[in-house]
Order: C-alpha cells, then structure tokens, then sequence
C-alpha cells in the first residue's frame, strides 16, 4: 500500500484534521494535546512519510539547528563578507550555518538546492544566481522549508532582504553632478535585474538633474568576471573616444577594471586639478578604500541586510512552529555615499 505523501506542515495538518498550531504543540510534546488528537494525529503517521522541520522536531530536545546558506561564490570577498555577517548573526541565536556556494554555475545551484534538502536544514538563507538560475530551480525548497533570500529575490511568497538600490544610484548621481562633469554610466553585465534597477534610477537621476543620461551597455556576455569585462569595456572607449570624463560603473568590481585599463593608458584618476578622468563605482566591496586611487562608491550596508534576513527567517521559524503562516515581507535597507579620491 502507497503511502502518503505531504509537502508541508499545513497539508499535514488538514489530513489529521487538526490545526497547524495545534500539530506543532504535538511535534513538541505529544502529551500537550487530547488523547484522541494524539491518536488522529498518529494514525496518519504511520500512514505516510511525513517528517516535521528539523526546527519543530529540536525544539524540545534542544539539539543543534541546522540553517542552509547558497550564495553564487566565496571567491568574491564581496559575498564573503555577507556570509560572515549571516554565519555571526545565526550563532547568535544558537542556529548553525551549512554553507554551499554554487560557484556562479546553474548546475551547482541546482545541486545546492538538492543538498540542502538531504541535509533536512531547518530553513535555508539564498542569494540566488539570477537570470543564470535554471527555472523553478527553488521551487521544492521553498515549499517544503522556510527559505529567505537576500540580494536577488525568489518571488513575492519568499521574504527577502537587499540592498536599496535606487537610493544609492541616485545618491551618486546626484553628488557626481553637483561636484563636476555627470557621469556616464558604464554597466555590468545583467546577471540580476539589479543592474536595471541601478540603471533606470541612473537615467530618472540625470533627468531629474538637467542632463542626458548615457549608458555604455554590455554584450550578450553573462560573466562573473567584472573586472576582466570592465578593463575590456574602458580598453575599448579608450580606442574610439572617451564619451565623459565622469565614469560610474554600475559595481565596484567593474570599475576595478576601469581604473586598471585608465592606469596602462597613463590617465590620471581623481577629483584633483589635473586628473584627467573621475571613476566611481556602486557596494563598496572590501577593496575598495585600498585600490588607487581609493574608490568613491556606494557602501551596501552588509551586516544591518545580513542581520535582517536571519530576523526573517527567525520570523518564519517561530510562526511554523507555533503553527502560524506570516506575511512574506521585503525589507529594502539604505546605503552610504563613500566620498574617496576617485571622483
């Protein structure tokens, strides 16, 4: 005889004919409800393959949970860092971090997805690949285990945390207009639709403030090599004319490549009488204040986004538990302008 199969706590629930409140105060302690919900509720058991969340069925044995993290590389020290603030934030409320990078391949991403649920985390923490993602590559997590993504969002029925990437763009377009020439805006390749977020504020920005916006597009190619692609993209404006003297790249590590393609060309970068060209760049990735000249940028803030996607999740966690279902919500956190020597 087939067994049943459920996806969720909430499936579960409706088939024993209880509450989910009422079956997560079974997962804790099966002597806290009636004899015969007990019963119900154990009968179905035996009849399916139902397993509770690794976080309901710890909660009162008050074992170590487990709590999955995918982000897209650690070689970047840019998600390197997140990861940091997220692994410091999960120990703090005694939940333990399995870390998968999926090392920018959709193959990989799809395979962390497949571990993850082997591993039977209790929720899972995703910066998603983007447009590189294979479709539906999540689907199955996010149905069965609380998930949260920070960065790129996983749909409108997953809590999400990013960066506030139109307040950023249009802080540094509003500083590189008022203190010289606008800029032009040189783009990374779309990987994620943060770049047009970052473009579209760019252009209401340079409107706004009485100027043409010019945007210098990327190809077809969907890299992770940002500083490869922008040395290439500055070689080639060098060769057939600089269109501004005002460079803003849609990330820092595009601007990296700007700044090393301007250096072997002898142009002098910087906001000082004399420089020849200003480059500014978009997250302030750890490099940024070493590189030279030091990057002017826009700094994410990091450890308030990592804080609030664990709070998130902590949220979910707490609600399937209790047997509660919450609202997914997104929380979009302000950046800082970091005014340095390049621009």
């Amino acid at each position: 005889m087939a067994r049943s199969a459920f996806k969720s706590m909430e499936d579960f629930a409706k088939a024993c004919g209880v509450s989910r409140p009422t079956l997560a105060k079974y997962f804790n302690n099966p002597q806290d409800v009636k004899p015969v919900t007990r019963s119900r509720i154990e009968t179905v058991l035996r009849q399916s393959d139902f397993e509770p969340s690794s976080f309901v069925r710890h909660l009162s044995s008050k074992m170590v949970v487990n709590v999955g993290i995918i982000v897209p590389t650690i070689y970047d020290p840019f998600f390197a860092k997140f990861v940091s603030h997220i692994e410091a934030a999960l120990r703090g409320r005694d939940l333990r971090p399995i870390l998968i990078s999926s090392q920018t391949a959709p193959d990989l991403e799809e395979e962390a997805a497949e571990r993850m649920l082997d591993f039977k985390v209790a929720g899972i923490i995703v910066a998603p690949l983007g447009n590189l993602s294979r479709p539906g590559v999540f689907d199955r997590l996010k149905s069965e285990i609380p998930t949260v993504s920070f960065d790129v969002p996983l749909g409108d029925d997953v809590p999400f945390v990013s960066n506030d990437h139109r307040f950023g763009m249009t802080a540094m377009v509003q500083y590189l207009c008022r203190s010289g020439e606008p800029p032009v805006l040189i783009e990374g390749p779309h990987l994620t639709d943060n770049v047009l977020i970052r473009q579209a504020a760019y252009r209401e920005t340079m409107q706004a403030e009485g100027h043409e916006p010019m945007v210098v597009g990327f190809g077809s190619e969907a890299s992770w090599d940002m500083e490869r692609l922008g040395r290439a993209q500055m070689r080639r404006l060098l060769r057939e004319g600089l269109p501004g003297r005002t460079l803003l790249c849609s990330n820092d590590r595009i601007a990296f490549g700007v700044i090393s393609a301007a250096c072997e060309a002898g142009l002098k970068i910087g906001r000082e009488p004399g420089d020849d060209i200003r480059v500014a760049g978009h997250d302030d990735h750890p490099l940024s204040e070493y590189v030279w000249p030091p990057l002017t940028t826009t700094a994410q803030d990091t450890e308030t986004i990592a804080f609030e996607t664990v709070q998130l999740l902590a949220d979910l966690l707490g609600a399937e538990a209790s047997g509660e279902k919450l609202v997914p919500r997104q929380k979009r956190i302000r950046s800082t302008l970091m005014m340095r020597r390049s621009a």
